[in-house]
């Protein structure tokens, strides 16, 4: 068969492609200190779990309504009020299968061939991907590590043309950690007005935050600016329901109306459940969420530290997720004892993982030749073993 020209140019997900190196070595039975994917390595709170037992034996488990049941919406609109102070009805809340197919409704809702779509990079791997599946193009725009990987006002500017459709920002940023200053998100809001660009504004990691860094909702800046913002967001990073698969928008009700359409298609709806579970998540007790913080704000603190020990690396420091981000670009050139020299990103990590045993993703896969992404979201005793690897095999590349 005849595979669709737009498919055959689709790359698989580079994070799961790493994973899948990493398990296959495994399965030789080598031991691999696995650094590759996004998802807290916490169990879900408890009291989560036994709301979704509870959904199951009250019969919960039909279809609901395409977009999620309106309990679920209720409590996502509420949120956003007492959290971040905007305001959104159920109306305007579509709860889809995870945040990345809310990024995918989005897209398929606004873009078409012709259209332009502004991505900051380094960049979350599935963005450009989901931008091409529509027709659409996308615009990298490169920041750097001295920017603290932001984007800045000025750039976001000069990228607009008349084919511009939207920007997508993430914030705090995947692959890097970077949490954008308020006045910087204050300056590329105002410019979206001025310029009238929709921007899809990626939350997922807001409530990963350090101290120095600040989360700023960017539908807050005033109703100018929210009635331009797609907000993206979910339960799998904070509340450690990655499996669950929850994830929603908030959005003009234009567009929500678009996006009902497009999943009553696509999906039915997400999970029952799962939707049931998530309303646990958000009006229910919240210490858990600040106890993993806490957690990953000690991992943090550790890599960054044997990060800094080492000569060559540099980055800049992550202010929420659970990413740091480096340049291994200085050791380029090199040659491990096993006999191989690697000359980017991608190499490194090939002769990372078959000779230390140390599982990276390569910057190549973000936009970012010359870096590497390490998730911290695992436990101290990998980290530190891992690390001492890591270290080990830069030592020994000569």
């Amino acid at each position: 068969m005849q595979l669709s020209a737009l498919v055959q140019k689709l790359q698989p997900s580079a994070t799961i492609a790493a994973a899948a190196l990493a398990k296959e070595l495994k399965s030789t039975g080598v031991k691999v200190y696995e650094f590759t994917l996004g998802e807290p390595d916490f169990t879900t709170p408890e009291h989560i779990c036994n709301a979704a037992k509870e959904a199951m034996d009250a019969g919960h488990t039909h279809y609901t309504a395409a977009t999620g049941i309106v309990e679920l919406k209720q409590a996502i609109a509420d949120s956003y009020r007492t959290e971040y102070g905007v305001n959104y009805t159920p109306q305007q809340v579509t709860v889809s299968n995870g945040a990345k197919h809310s990024i995918h409704n989005v897209l398929t809702a606004l873009c078409g061939p012709g259209d332009e779509v502004i991505i900051p990079t380094p960049y979350w791997v599935s963005y450009s991907a989901l931008v091409e599946l529509t027709g659409a193009t996308p615009v990298l725009v490169p920041t750097t590590e001295e920017s603290g990987f932001c984007l800045s006002g000025e750039q976001f500017a000069a990228a607009i043309t008349p084919k511009t459709k939207l920007l997508m920002l993430n914030n705090p940023c995947n692959p890097t950690g970077a949490a954008y200053p308020v006045e910087t998100l204050q300056e590329i809001a105002r410019i979206a007005v001025e310029k009238d660009v929709p921007v899809l504004s990626d939350e997922i990691y807001e409530k990963l935050i350090y101290p120095g860094s600040e989360f700023r909702c960017f539908a807050s800046f005033g109703e100018d600016v929210k009635q331009r913002t797609i907000i993206v967001s979910g339960v799998s990073k904070a509340y450690a329901m990655t499996g669950w698969r929850i994830g929603w928008t908030l959005a003009p009700q234009d567009v929500t109306a678009a996006m009902a359409k497009l999943q009553s298609q696509e999906t039915s709806n997400p999970c029952s459940i799962s939707q049931y579970a998530a309303i646990a998540a958000l009006t229910g007790p919240q210490e858990s969420v600040e106890t993993m913080r806490q957690e990953f704000e000690k991992r943090r603190e550790y890599v960054l530290g044997r990060l800094r020990a080492i000569p060559g690396v540099t980055f800049a420091e992550p202010g929420g997720a659970f990413y740091a981000f480096f340049n291994v670009s200085s050791y380029f050139g090199q040659t491990t004892p096993g006999g191989v020299t690697f000359h980017n990103s991608s190499e490194f990590c090939t002769a990372l993982l078959n000779e230390a045993h140390v599982a990276l993703v390569t910057g190549d896969a973000f936009g970012a030749p010359g870096y590497v992404r390490l998730s911290f979201a695992t436990s101290m005793d990998i980290l530190e073993a891992g690390l001492d690897r890591l270290e080990n095999f830069l030592k020994s590349a000569t």
